[in-house]
């Protein structure tokens, strides 16, 4: 079944909450992500997905619930505020390697043309190869890459356009 993105709204705030702490756990060891009196992974910006018109969370399903994309205009890294920047996307682990997470990410893409950035830590390997490819497969060949430290640790932003 092919990938198939669904807006998610202020409804669906504990499902993504939830999705959103499986998707720390890719991180456990990799930074230090701030947490809440409970525990539980805090992402401060959820809330804004539901009210700035420039931000859109999506969950991306095949079968069954599989993962979210959260997308936002502005680029973090240099401020510019015509850059879409894929803010932070997940494909739960029994989903990868089948393309699933490489059609999301098209899907998303195709959505919302125009010039977009993806930052990856450097320290995740995996998930730099995996963006590298699917940017790739995109647009037909390898996206800009600069390299940038922020909080002490070193980042990829990769970088292009998106075509419609």
């Amino acid at each position: 079944m092919p990938a198939v993105l669904i807006p998610a709204s202020r409804d669906h705030e504990p499902v993504l909450a939830g999705l959103l702490e499986r998707y720390a756990q890719d991180f456990r060891g990799l930074t230090d992500l701030p947490r809440g009196p409970d525990g539980r992974f805090e992402y401060k910006d959820l809330p804004r997905y539901w009210i700035e018109p420039d931000r859109h969370a999506f969950f991306i399903h095949d079968d069954v619930l599989a993962g979210f994309a959260l997308v936002k205009l502005g680029s973090q890294r240099s401020g510019d505020p015509r850059v879409r920047d894929m803010a932070e996307f997940f494909i739960a682990p029994e989903h990868r390697r089948r393309g699933l997470g490489t059609e999301a990410a098209h899907r998303v893409w195709a959505r919302f043309p125009g010039p977009w950035e993806v930052r990856v830590l450097r320290a995740h390997p995996a998930a730099l190869a995996f963006w590298e490819h699917a940017i790739a497969a995109w647009i037909g060949g390898p996206p800009e890459r600069a390299e940038f430290a922020a909080n002490g640790r070193p980042w990829a932003v990769l970088s292009f356009e998106s075509r419609p």
